[in-house]
């Protein structure tokens, strides 16, 4: 069966499609969509493909998949907004939101460290795997126990996981709702925006699972062992099938399990490129 790509698309942008069309076609792509604005108006919104690889399950215009790092500029844009609204410095240490985070020397690591994976806590001393990642408590405790892997502000390294849990942490402390509680709230909801840090069971019928890499493809896969690369994804440890499960979709990891599709990835971030607003909504 071979199925046509739906959805709009504004004539000056009609090689957009073309490239889009033949991605799928070729096989890049088993299923996607993609979505642009321009001025803070939507002059792309495609979908078009598969959910699964016998080709059985069309993609569909609400599909949702999870998004991965998408997800952390979700977080950013919580963090951007309490800065907007003057209850985040981002200058400031960060114990000065999380007191507890102080300990083993990180009295002196300011909130843009932590936005600019440049906290030293690429990873984690305690290695953590599965469903341990769900719980906020644990992860974030141990973050505030541990000591950087190098002096903070002095470089950044990809904070993989751990970037969703320190900047959530903070946002906890200042508004008392989790990352995912306050983004709905402030961000997707009034944007009407179909996006999720933690998803409902109610949507888990739209979600299209990921399909894995073939065996062996591993982030961090031949670096030295007590390298900062190999610890960054040692600990914590995901696969890409944990994205198939319940556990992880409910979950709230704000660098890695959002839940979105093109559209509103698209909708949320066109707040950035003009001022706080999208439609008749101010941020």
């Amino acid at each position: 069966m071979t199925l046509s790509v739906q959805g709009y698309c504004d004539e000056r942008f009609e090689g957009v499609k073309t490239v889009f069309e033949t991605l799928l076609s070729e096989g890049a792509d088993l299923g996607a969509s993609f979505s642009a604005t321009w001025q803070g108006e939507t002059v792309v919104d495609l979908w078009g493909g598969y959910l699964d690889e016998n080709k059985t399950r069309p993609w569909q215009e609400d599909t949702i998949v999870n998004v991965y790092s998408t997800t952390k500029t979700m977080s950013f844009l919580c963090a951007l907004l309490l800065a907007d609204r003057g209850e985040l410095d981002f200058d400031a240490p960060v114990a000065r939101y999380w007191p507890e985070f102080a300990a083993a020397g990180k009295g002196d690591v300011l909130v843009w460290h932590l936005m600019n994976h440049a906290a030293g806590l690429s990873g984690m001393d305690e290695r953590l795997q599965g469903d341990e990642l769900y719980d906020w408590e644990r992860v974030t405790q141990l973050l505030a126990q541990q000591a950087p892997w190098w002096p903070p502000g002095s470089a950044s390294g990809y904070h993989a996981l751990t970037q969703g849990y320190l900047i959530g942490e903070v946002v906890r402390r200042i508004t008392g709702q989790s990352l995912g509680q306050f983004f709905a709230e402030q961000i997707a909801g009034p944007l009407n925006a179909d996006f999720f840090i933690g998803v409902p069971d109610s949507e888990f019928h739209r979600i299209g699972n990921l399909i894995p890499p073939p065996d062996g493809a591993v982030l961090g896969q031949g670096a030295v062992t007590d390298s900062i690369p190999y610890k960054t994804f040692a600990s914590p440890r995901t696969a890409a099938l944990d994205s198939h499960t319940d556990g992880w979709r409910r979950a709230e990891i704000p660098a890695a399990n959002g839940h979105s599709n093109a559209r509103a990835v698209a909708k949320i971030h066109s707040a950035l490129a003009n001022g706080g607003r999208v439609g008749d909504v101010q941020l």
